[in-house]
């Protein structure tokens, strides 16, 4: 077998076969295998960090949740304060109005209570001065006879020895 020639191109092949893997092995197989490792390892850490990135998601939505809930308990709370502060104003105002109402009627009644003891006084006084005149004028007709006068002085001091 010459080797040369083109029959033993197949060991040819065999020899250039065995060098290529040899160099590939010494050259590129460790590289290409470190290379692999890395790239596992490094999306094994992706995986892993995205795990955590999860379960951190996961705690945050539930502090979130928690939050929310507490914020809803405090609005609530301000809510029904404010209300109790709003009714007790209303209250409030609604009892001063009606003390303050009261207050009014009772000067409006004292008022006119006066009004009414002032009018009836000046009515007094009007029938008193009518009355006066009336009885001036009786005593004068009825007075205009002399005689008449002593009977009437006369009766006027029996009734004052009388009491």
């Amino acid at each position: 077998m010459n080797i040369i020639h083109p029959e033993s191109l197949s060991f040819w092949t065999l020899i250039v076969f065995v060098c290529l893997l040899l160099l590939l092995r010494a050259f590129a197989w460790k590289p290409i295998l470190k290379a692999l490792k890395e790239r596992e390892t490094s999306i094994n850490n992706a995986l892993e960090a995205a795990d955590e990135a999860k379960k951190e998601m996961a705690n945050l939505k539930a502090d979130n949740e928690k939050l929310l809930a507490e914020a809803r308990q405090e609005r609530d709370a301000i809510l029904k304060e404010a209300r109790e502060i709003k009714e007790r104003i209303v209250s409030q105002a609604k009892e001063e109005a009606h003390q303050e109402g009261a207050k009014l009627i009772a000067h409006a009644k004292t008022s006119i209570e006066n009004e009414k003891k002032m009018a009836i006084a000046e009515i007094k006084q009007q029938i008193a001065t009518l009355s006066l005149d009336i009885a001036k004028k009786v005593l004068t007709k009825e007075l205009a006879a002399e005689v008449k006068q002593e009977k009437l002085v006369e009766s006027l001091l029996n009734e004052i020895n009388i009491k």
